[in-house]
């Protein structure tokens, strides 16, 4: 059986001195190779493992054909961020799990091939013709995106409202230039654009404006993506020092205020030990962020072991690589600060599994007597993200649980007529393609309501 394709990347010893993207694509050779590893099974179950339903047998065979510009219009049917999902949705949990080839051995490398096509296809877009109505979209991340191409195609005049000066969401302010090259965010944004979404940056949407104001001037729908930016913290003593950052404060300023290039003036302070907590994707970004802003020593302190963690496994590894060390079975129970308040240490639990929780994992238990010190300067919290309450607030009749995330039924409506949700404002925080599936559902379903008051 023939064996996956690798993936060329830059060695670690090069790429924690710089930004750069780390894994380097497929040439055209290693792109057609791997796609020749397709079976072509007729029951394809690689789609129903794909949040957003590309074709994936189709784009994998015009791809192997030598058909790039088919391959391309497959993906865009189902997908107009190709270049970027290609390199962060966990295909290994999704499409690829369901492979056949991996039952006896290596997966497709789908997402690789996903990300060849993006990166070598630009689309001949041509404006779509606007002959229905007006839907407001808030928020420009990965849900609020895929909603407005779906409407946008369907011939809805679609506005986009953001609050930030750029557009993209996590996107652009969460994820690293070594994981996802904001070229490839803004090339992807403007072919929405090209085919006639129009982009409102510094528009903050219960404030700027609110919901009823956006019905007022004629919207007849509107979709809430605005995702989970509220950062979460553990409630130990010591969170208030000086150098304790949440990981969406520390990801922004580095990616969207561009703290690793010298010609910005963005304030970071340096970083000698650097201590982040979770386990999951941002954490993982935020620790090998802060090796490349030379700290010397990067811990990653996670409560639960290696198994348990939510982090993609591919960065994991590149994290070791690079020098992050892990601390599993660690929990942290206090922050210590010197006279000036400034971080010095951080006290640590060892921790041991015990029986299986809600979420099918083991839960840890702290060992008595167990307590340690890390000494470090930095700590930064990635311990996950709640909806920002800004906008619910504004309208009390829109529904929220417990947690801030905002009530929807089965078809992604919310508690106010016109309205629909997707996204992490939903969910909690997730992967970028859940966020685009639930995008792509509420425009269907926005359609549908529309239609169905207009008749169109």
């Amino acid at each position: 059986m023939k064996k996956r394709v690798e993936m060329k990347q830059q060695a670690p010893e090069a790429r924690i001195k710089n930004f750069f993207e780390v894994a380097l694509g497929y040439t055209k050779e290693e792109a057609v190779l791997e796609a020749s590893r397709c079976l072509d099974c007729k029951h394809a179950p690689c789609v129903s493992g794909c949040p957003v339903n590309i074709n994936i047998p189709k784009f994998i065979k015009e791809l192997r054909d030598d058909n790039l510009e088919s391959a391309a219009e497959t993906i865009l049917e189902a997908n107009f961020l190709p270049g970027i999902c290609g390199r962060v949705c966990p295909q290994e949990t999704q499409c690829e799990a369901r492979c056949v080839r991996g039952i006896k051995g290596e997966a497709i490398a789908i997402g690789r091939l996903e990300r060849f096509v993006g990166d070598n296809y630009q689309p001949k877009i041509q404006q779509a013709k606007i002959e229905k109505e007006k839907v407001a979209i808030i928020g420009s991340g990965p849900a609020g995106l895929a909603c407005a191409s779906v409407l946008a195609q369907k011939g809805y005049e679609v506005h986009v409202f953001e609050a930030l000066h750029a557009l993209g969401g996590v996107l652009i302010y969460g994820i690293p230039e070594f994981r996802l090259p904001k070229k490839v965010v803004k090339a992807e944004i403007e072919n929405l654009e090209k085919l006639g979404v129009t982009y409102h940056p510094n528009m903050v949407i219960g404030r700027t404006k609110t919901i009823n104001d956006l019905f007022n001037e004629g919207f007849q729908a509107v979709f809430i993506g605005t995702g989970a930016g509220l950062p979460k913290f553990l409630g130990i003593p010591g969170e208030n020092l000086n150098g304790v950052y949440s990981a969406n404060e520390f990801l922004t300023r580095i990616n969207l205020m561009k703290a690793y290039q010298t010609e910005y003036d963005t304030p970071l302070r340096k970083m000698k030990r650097v201590a982040v907590i979770g386990g999951g994707n941002v954490a993982m970004d935020a620790a090998r962020s802060a090796i490349r802003l030379d700290a010397e020593e990067v811990y990653l302190i996670y409560r639960r072991g290696r198994e348990e963690m939510p982090a993609r496994l591919e960065e994991i590894e590149h994290a070791e690589e690079e020098g992050v060390q892990l601390k599993l079975l660690t929990n942290p129970v206090r922050i210590i600060g010197d006279s000036e308040r400034n971080v010095i240490a951080l006290e640590c639990v060892k921790m041991v599994l015990g029986e299986v929780d809600a979420s099918g994992r083991r839960r840890p238990v702290p060992g008595i007597g167990t307590n340690f010190e890390i000494k470090c300067d930095t700590v930064i919290m990635a311990i996950g993200n709640h909806p920002n309450p800004l906008l619910a607030s504004t309208m009390p009749e829109l529904e929220v649980n417990k947690w801030g995330c905002i009530v929807v039924d089965e078809n992604l409506k919310t508690s106010v007529p016109g309205v629909y949700a997707g996204g992490d404002i939903v969910t909690g925080a997730a992967t970028v393609i859940l966020a685009m599936g639930a995008g792509k559902k509420a425009a269907v379903e926005i359609d549908k309501y529309i239609r169905s008051r207009y008749a169109i």
